[in-house]
Formats: structure tokens, sequence, C-alpha cells
């Protein structure tokens, strides 16, 4: 019986796989990459394929979860199979039910770690980790839901911050922006009035997080709504109460106003 290696690509392009992560790769009998848990803007499979001279298969959501990722399995059952995933591999529970699903086959997992978004969006953000409640993804209007708008209410109420992530339709190259999610929960503040998403309330945008020049901007929803994040992936942070080292911070790293100094 053979392993399977969860590895993690990073956030931009192929170079975020760290030299682990590249050398477990080199040594597999097969390798697997996902491409539809997150956006990796400037990654190019080709390229990835020349650096780890190996060719690589891409599984749809449809192979991992509707059919319980047999193929990569199977693979495993004959060697070492790797499967590459955009950040850190376990973040998606995706692959903690192909790794369980392993297990119970008898067929043994490792995993190679690497930046997350999550970490990468409050490092460029200057917010402390620690006083992050419980994060949420801002679904499509379509699926709309008060989950989100709900979460950020329970957070802001014990002081917390909440990480938005923004949904994704990767197959069809559609990707949630900052902007459309801020316009969907001030409807929603309209309903539910508990004065969690209004225009003077701050948050924190991201794009392009894990690239050299990535986007992060600070601001009231009522200018924020206008601001040109540029393109995908964008992340969303909605600040609870402010320490005054997170708040220069936000003034400094992020652009926020000058007023954040006075505890608004």
């Amino acid at each position: 019986m053979g392993e399977i290696v969860f590895v993690g690509l990073g956030l931009y392009d192929e170079a975020g796989i760290s030299l682990r992560g590249l050398e477990e790769t080199r040594t597999a009998d097969s390798v697997f990459i996902e491409l539809y848990t997150s956006l990796m803007p400037n990654l190019s499979i080709k390229r990835l394929e020349a650096t780890c001279d190996k060719s690589i298969i891409e599984v749809t959501r449809k192979e991992l979860e509707d059919e319980n990722g047999k193929v990569v399995l199977t693979a495993a059952k004959n060697g070492k199979a790797v499967i590459l995933v955009p950040g850190d591999p376990l973040i998606a529970t995706t692959h903690v039910a192909l790794r369980i699903d392993a297990a119970k086959q008898g067929i043994k997992t490792r995993i190679v770690h690497g930046a997350s978004i999550v970490s990468a969006v409050i490092g460029l953000s200057g917010l402390h980790n620690y006083k992050f409640g419980k994060t949420v993804t801002i679904p499509f209007p379509e699926t709309h839901s008060t989950t989100p708008y709900n979460v950020i209410a329970k957070n802001k109420a014990a002081g917390l911050h909440t990480l938005c992530l923004l949904d994704i339709q990767a197959s069809q190259k559609r990707y949630l922006s900052t902007n459309e999610a801020l316009q969907m929960l001030l409807k929603t503040e309209k309903k539910e009035g508990k004065g969690v998403a209004t225009p003077r309330t701050l948050v924190v945008g991201v794009a392009r997080a894990g690239s050299r020049s990535p986007t992060v901007k600070a601001g009231f929803i009522g200018e924020m709504l206008s601001f040109n994040f540029g393109n995908p992936p964008h992340s969303l942070i909605f600040p609870g109460e402010l320490h005054f080292m997170e708040a220069e911070a936000l003034i400094v790293l992020a652009g926020a106003p000058e007023e954040l100094r006075r505890g608004v």
C-alpha cells in the first residue's frame, strides 16, 4: 500500500511551493492538482511540470467530492500519490474528507503545509491574529444567506474581527468581488437593522494576497464601495474592537481614515 502526500502550493503562482513540497512532487509516482477551491492568479501548470519534471493531472470537484477521490485513492494503492492544493492543503474540507477515506482504506497520508489565505490576509491587514473570531464565506447573490451577516454580528458583539472569504466558481471563472459582497451586506442590513454593515462601518479589503503587489485598503463601507481592488481573488475583514497598534497599522499600512486614532 502506498501513500498520499497533500502538498500546499501557496497563494499566487507555482513559485509558492516549498522546497519540501517540490521534493515530494519530484519523487511521486502520480501527481494530481485541484484548482477549484481557490484562485491562484498566476499559476502555470506547464511551468510547474517543468520544475518538478512530472506530468500533472488536474482533478475536478466531481472527482474529489462526488466520486470520493477514487482516482487519487486508486493511484495511492500502487505507489506514492501527491495532490497539489492551493494555499494550505487541509483548509478546504474537501481534502479532510479525502484524508479520512484514505486512512479507512489503510493508505498512509502526510501533509506538506503551504501559505494560507487565512494567515496571509490577517498578516497583510496588520490586525492581531488572536483577536479574530469565526471565519465565514460570503456566497454569490443567487445563493444569498444571512449567515455571514449574523457571524459578523456575533463576532462584533464579542469585540472580535471577522475574516470573510468570498465565493468562487472556478469552472466558470467567476469570483465574488469585495464591492459585490459589501453591497449584499448593506441590503441585509436594511432588513436586519443590527448596525453590522452601515456606510460608516469600518472594513478592510485585500486582493491578490501572496503576490508581489497585493492591494490592501481599509475604510468605511460608504467609501469602499467605489474603491477599485483590481483582479481577484478578494477577501474582506470586518474589524471588531481595535487595539491602538491595530488602528495605527490600518492607517499606515492600509490607508484607513486618520480618525481611527480617536477610537472611531
